[in-house]
C-alpha cells in the first residue's frame, strides 16, 4: 500500500515521533509511506528517520498558519499523485483530512484516523463544547475508520463521533519499541541515595501541559530538599521560567530542554508527573510505566485510572487544582509499585505489538473502498444499459 502521512514539521510532538515510527515501520514490511511535510525543519530534524517526504516550497513562514498549510500542501499531493490510505496520525490533523474529503470528494482515498487525545475536553469554555461536539460528530460522517489508542477509549470515540462500532479498533499506541522498553526497564534499579525526591516531568512546554499547575502544587507540597526537572521546550517556556522565579524555585526547578535520549531523565527520577488539561494515552505515562516510576497525574483522559492501575502504580486527580496534585505527589513518593506488571502493561504498548494492526486496517478501509468503488461502476453501467434499451 501507499499510505500519505501528513505531519506538520520536525518540532517534537508525540503524535508526530510515533507516526514517523510507524512510517518507517512500514516501509521495512514493504509498503511505500510518504510523508506529506509541512515544514522541512524543527528540533527532532536531525534524528527523523530516512523516509520518502515531501514538501512544498513555503511563499513565507508558515508557523503560525500550519494548517492551512497542511490543507494546501496535502491538497496538492493527493491531486496530483496515486495514494491507497491516508494515515490520520492524531486529532490534531483531522481538519487537514476533513477538507481532504470535502475538497477530493470520491478521489480522496480512504482516511484511518488515530484518536490521540481525549475527546470530552472538559477544559473547553462551556459556550465552545456545543461546537466541538458538532465538529466531532462531523468528523465521524466524514472520515472512514477510527483507532482508539487504549481500551477504555472506544466507548468514547463510538459516542463522542457517534460512529458505529464496527468502524472503532482498539490497537495501542506504539509510543515504545522493545528495545526502548529493555532500555527503560533497567532504569533506576541501581539508584543512589539521595536527600529529598526527584520529581520528573517530560513534555512540550504548551498550554495543553498545563506546566505552570505543576509548579504551583511543586511550590505549595514540596519539601525543601526537593526537586523538579522539567524536560521539553515550547512557546510556554518563558513564562514558566519567570513564575518558577516569582515563585522562588529556581534553587529547586531546572528547566533542561528537549532530550533526544530520556532515559537517563528516568534513571535520576523517583516520581513522574503530569499535569495535562487533556492527553489520549501519554507516551510519557508508558515510559514512566516501563521505568518502574510511581505517577502522580490528572486525570486529563478516561484512559488515565486504567494506565495507573486503578491507584496501583499512581494517583489520578482532578485538573487544575494545583493542592490536589501536590498532595498526589507526596503520596506517590511513598509508592512501591510492582515494577513487573507495570512493565507488562507498558510492554502492550511497542511498535513490534502494534505495527502491523494498523496496517491491517489500513487495508481494510482500502478493500472497502475499492469495493464501493467497484459497485459504484457496476451500478453506473446498469443505469447507462436500461437506459440504452
Amino acid at each position: 500500500m501507499r499510505i500519505a502521512i501528513p505531519i506538520h514539521s520536525f518540532e517534537p510532538g508525540g503524535g508526530e515521533r510515533v507516526a514517523l515510527r510507524l512510517a518507517e515501520h512500514w516501509r521495512d514490511a514493504g509498503h511505500d509511506p510518504v510523508i506529506v511535510l509541512g515544514r522541512s525543519r524543527g528540533a527532532c530534524v536531525g534524528t527523523a528517520p530516512n523516509l520518502d517526504y515531501r514538501v512544498r516550497r513555503e511563499p513565507f513562514s508558515t508557523d503560525g498558519w500550519e494548517t492551512i498549510w497542511m490543507i494546501w500542501s496535502s491538497f496538492q499531493f493527493l491531486l496530483t499523485e496515486k495514494v491507497d490510505a491516508v494515515f490520520c496520525p492524531g486529532n490534531t490533523y483531522t481538519v487537514v483530512c476533513v477538507a481532504m474529503k470535502l475538497l477530493l470528494g470520491d478521489r480522496c482515498p480512504p482516511v484511518l484516523v488515530k484518536i490521540s487525545n481525549d475527546l470530552e475536553r472538559r477544559d473547553l469554555p462551556m459556550f465552545i463544547r456545543p461546537f466541538y461536539r458538532s465538529w466531532l460528530r462531523v468528523q465521524g460522517a466524514v472520515l472512514d475508520g477510527f483507532i482508539a489508542i487504549a481500551d477504555p477509549m472506544r466507548v468514547e470515540v463510538e459516542r463522542e463521533l457517534a460512529v458505529a462500532e464496527n468502524r472503532v479498533s482498539v490497537i495501542s499506541d506504539p509510543a515504545l519499541s522493545q528495545s526502548e522498553l529493555h532500555r527503560l526497564s533497567g532504569a533506576g534499579l541501581a539508584k543512589k541515595p539521595h536527600p529529598g525526591c526527584r520529581f520528573l516531568t517530560i513534555g512540550r512546554l504548551a498550554a495543553q501541559k498545563n506546566q505552570i499547575l505543576l509548579l504551583e502544587a511543586f511550590a505549595r507540597h514540596a519539601r525543601p530538599e526537593d526537586t523538579l526537572i522539567i524536560a521539553g521546550d515550547g512557546p510556554e517556556r518563558n513564562r514558566l521560567v519567570e513564575r518558577a522565579s516569582t515563585l522562588r524555585l529556581r534553587s529547586q526547578v531546572r528547566f533542561v530542554g528537549h532530550v533526544d535520549d530520556v532515559r537517563v531523565l528516568y534513571e535520576e527520577a523517583d516520581v513522574f508527573v503530569l499535569s495535562s488539561r487533556y492527553e489520549g494515552a501519554p507516551a510519557v505515562i508508558l515510559e514512566a510505566l516501563a521505568a518502574g516510576l510511581p505517577i502522580a497525574a490528572t486525570n486529563c483522559c478516561v484512559s488515565m485510572e486504567w494506565l495507573t492501575g486503578y491507584g496501583q502504580f499512581g494517583v489520578v486527580v482532578p485538573p487544575g487544582d494545583p493542592d490536589a496534585l501536590g498532595i498526589a505527589m507526596n503520596v506517590a513518593r511513598l509508592l512501591r509499585p510492582d515494577r513487573s506488571a507495570m512493565q507488562c502493561l507498558a510492554a502492550s504498548f511497542t511498535l513490534e505489538s502494534s505495527g502491523q494492526l494498523y496496517l491491517s486496517s489500513l487495508a481494510a478501509l482500502v478493500r472497502d473502498a475499492n469495493r464501493q468503488r467497484r459497485e459504484k461502476m457496476r451500478g453506473g453501467v446498469r443505469v447507462w444499459h436500461e437506459g440504452g434499451v
